[in-house]
């Protein structure tokens, strides 16, 4: 899929969120949709990945924000939780309630 497939919500919670902070970090989750079926799995993937992140947020931190500046550790976990905290809201919004373009 393609992240115009995604819910106002999802692409507000994630992608706009994301951007806010750093166009880098949006573009990690804009890659992430090209592998998923729909809205639902868009959130459970995206979700995952920032357990990922949050795992090992140096490593996260270098390979994400490889051609700018980097922030701080503390920073980039508060943003992370702040997007969990986002998905698990949408996650809460039956599918047939969320609002598509198509």
């Amino acid at each position: 899929m393609d992240t115009d497939d995604l819910s106002k919500e999802t692409y507000q919670a994630v992608l706009i969120t994301a951007e806010k902070f750093n166009h880098n970090l949006c573009i990690q989750f804009g890659i992430l949709a090209s592998d998923c079926r729909d809205d639902d799995d868009y959130l459970t993937n995206a979700s995952q990945l920032i357990k990922e992140w949050k795992s090992n947020l140096e490593n996260s931190i270098d390979d994400i924000f490889f051609d700018t500046v980097r922030p701080k550790p503390m920073v980039f976990k508060a943003l992370l939780s702040t997007i969990q905290d986002k998905i698990e809201n949408v996650k809460n919004i039956p599918l047939d309630k969320r609002n598509f373009d198509f």
